[in-house]
């Protein structure tokens, strides 16, 4: 006998930064949440920020607008930096060198990290690496919002 795989909350997220080299510049955040037959779509921007720092708050804020934290969610996400983080658990070495990464510099984005983990502890949450601009339509989608963010910014 099988047992169904219960239904998961999929989220796609992406960030993206107009000037990441420059002061002063904007980035943008985009997510689409799917479940069943609903879907949402939820985007923001910020003044001086990277296209790293987009990709956490992304998930932050996909994670935030989750009303039934009872169902398992998936992030898709085309940022190895978030992914691979989560996956392989860095941060756990980041916590205890006091945040500092392999090269004893601060980490990168320390209070995203620590919101995140803080709403990763009481839910069911996995994370999936997609290529970024490959043709994954919601991936596409979610950078769409985050670059229209930075437009209307």
């Amino acid at each position: 006998m099988t047992v169904a795989k219960k239904e998961r909350i999929k989220i796609y997220c992406d960030g993206a930064c107009s000037g990441n080299q420059f002061k002063n510049n904007i980035g943008g955040w985009g997510a689409v949440l799917i479940f069943g037959s609903i879907r949402k779509e939820i985007s923001g921007a910020e003044k001086n920020s990277t296209n790293q720092r987009m990709e956490i708050v992304a998930s932050i804020e996909s994670l935030k607008a989750i009303t039934k934290k009872e169902i398992p969610i998936t992030i898709f996400s085309d940022s190895a930096y978030l992914v691979n983080c989560i996956n392989n658990r860095w941060y756990v070495k980041w916590q205890s060198n006091g945040w500092k990464n392999s090269k004893k510099l601060k980490v990168e984005n320390r209070n995203l990290w620590e919101e995140l983990l803080l709403l990763l502890e009481n839910l069911d949450v996995e994370f999936k690496k997609v290529d970024g601009h490959s043709g994954v339509t919601e991936n596409e989608n979610a950078d769409k919002l985050a670059r229209r963010a930075i437009e209307e910014f």
